[in-house]
């Protein structure tokens, strides 16, 4: 979860002395099984309304995503959401954006449809608001659509919508490299392959400008992207290259179950037959 604060430090750095700051610093650190375990012994062990509490709730589903066990992290998130709607209500930002963070938690669980309505409801109620935790929020609940719509393909409403997006937040963050990941999809899913390598090497380029907390979470995002754009160029050496690249790297972050993994290694399949 990220609290939308200053640029330039983290979100563990901004908890330096919370009950939360060690779960959270090993999130930020790729160290996923470590920080489930230490978030979840947080939640148990302070009082049930109690706002540490629910952030670390929070911790732990995306601990827990990131480790490619989806539906515990939907359960985790489902426990966080209702702490959440009890200390902070239903209409605030915080809950909201655990709401979007639920619903990209459910695409990965295939329900692509539910994620797609949850990811609308949420940017419509981020459209309301003012202030930049909901101009954030916005961009984060349409990259979720982007990416519901994607896996529905329904390519075309999620190249505008993600163009949409790009032109309403035009920061230079992570926020931006998975609006420009979802154009790339989008592309590649309409055949232009073209442009999409074009737009995954932009997306490349800003995922090296960022500071290294903010790139573990998206380890194989723009090597995936570059080899399906690779394959459909029929330069399936190249496209097997970035494929293994993701893969290994999803492998080493996320485990074998992580649905990032499984899509790396479905394309490095269809590269071999290929290349065959």
């Amino acid at each position: 979860m990220r609290f939308f604060r200053p640029r330039g430090r983290s979100d563990a750095e901004r908890m330096t002395g919370t009950p939360v700051a060690e779960a959270k610093a090993l999130y930020e650190g790729g160290r996923y099984i470590e920080a489930e375990a230490e978030a979840r012994t947080v939640a148990r062990s302070r009082p049930r309304d109690d706002q540490y509490a629910a952030v670390a709730l929070n911790i732990a589903a995306l601990a827990t995503g990131a480790q490619g066990r989806h539906a515990e992290a939907l359960a985790t998130y489902d426990e966080a959401l209702a702490a959440f709607s009890r200390i902070f209500g239903d209409d605030h930002w915080l809950t909201l954006k655990l709401r979007s963070d639920r619903a990209q938690q459910m695409t990965s669980l295939g329900q692509h449809a539910e994620c797609e309505a949850e990811c609308r409801a949420v940017a419509e109620a981020a459209g309301r608001g003012t202030g930049p935790e909901m101009t954030k929020l916005a961009a984060a609940a349409r990259n979720g659509l982007v990416f519901a719509l994607n896996a529905q393909g329904r390519h075309q409403e999620a190249e505008t919508l993600a163009r949409e997006a790009l032109t309403a937040y035009p920061d230079r963050d992570r926020m931006s490299l998975v609006l420009r990941l979802g154009l790339a999809r989008s592309l590649n899913g309409q055949a232009r392959h073209e442009e999409a390598l074009s737009e995954a090497r932009h997306a490349e380029r800003l995922h090296r400008t960022l500071p290294e907390y903010q790139r573990h979470p998206d380890v194989g995002a723009v090597e995936l992207v570059v080899a399906t754009a690779l394959l459909g160029l029929g330069r399936s050496l190249d496209a097997r290259r970035q494929a293994a690249a993701a893969h290994e790297a999803c492998l080493a972050s996320f485990g074998p179950d992580h649905r990032r993994t499984i899509e790396a290694r479905t394309l490095l399949e269809h590269t071999d037959g290929a290349r065959s």
